[in-house]
């Protein structure tokens, strides 16, 4: 990934990412629902194996997120940058 590449915007309160700005945003943010909604539905008796898969997927994305948001996960309070 590069460092030019804005895939979501950043909160205007708080800290972290708003919604996605880009067909590479959407696309990461629909694709990982559809993933977990995929786990959810196959793994209904085992909730240990679920929780062993979503989280890591849940902080790849996170990662992700973070590295692409436009001027990165910081806390703001409400200034426009």
């Amino acid at each position: 990934m590069s460092d030019d590449t804005d895939w979501f915007a950043p909160k205007r309160y708080g800290y972290g990412a708003g919604a996605p700005i880009s067909w590479q945003g959407w696309a990461l943010t629909l694709g990982f629902v559809a993933i977990v909604s995929a786990i959810c539905i196959g793994f209904v008796g085992k909730p240990l194996v679920m929780i062993a898969i979503i989280v890591p997927l849940t902080a790849a994305f996170i990662v992700i997120t973070a590295r692409t948001t436009r001027g990165g996960w910081r806390w703001r309070w409400g200034k426009e940058d």
